[in-house]
């Protein structure tokens, strides 16, 4: 009689792991972190699914990291991060600000990625006017 009481258990504890996956199965996809999960920022409201850490305010030059929410810029020649924005951006509507997510780049690093990707924005290829580009076509 012993014996089938064990078999018995046996066979409850099997039928009830059985059950358990297949429920955990038809609720799609679990994520398991051991973070907690922020919302991103109210300027913040991707139209899709990505997974980017920097968003890059082209206008105003600085990066915010939507994983450590800090807001990073260049201060006296040093990239800083910091929690609060300086005094002159503390006032700007992020919500209506142009900016653009960065994909594919995870690193701690921001300045090796802005020197490789943002360092020439704004700048002209023309380094001289019209009519000196015409004097020297002239001449040659």
């Amino acid at each position: 009689m012993d014996i089938k009481i064990k078999e018995l258990y046996r066979s409850v504890q099997l039928f009830l792991i059985t059950i358990i996956l297949m429920l955990l199965a038809s609720c799609g996809p679990l994520v398991m972190t051991t973070g907690v999960i922020e919302p991103p920022p109210r300027w913040f409201y991707p139209n899709r699914l990505e997974v980017v850490r920097y968003v890059y305010f082209p206008e105003h030059h600085f990066y915010f990291d939507l994983s450590a929410r800090t807001y990073l810029y260049f201060d006296r020649g040093v990239w800083v991060r910091r929690k609060v924005l300086p005094p002159p951006y503390r006032n700007l509507d992020l919500r209506r600000s142009r900016y653009e997510r960065v994909k594919g780049y995870r690193d701690d690093n921001i300045r090796s990625y802005h020197e490789e990707n943002n360092a020439n924005r704004g700048r002209s290829n023309r380094t001289t006017t019209r009519s000196n580009r015409n004097t020297t076509r002239r001449n040659n």
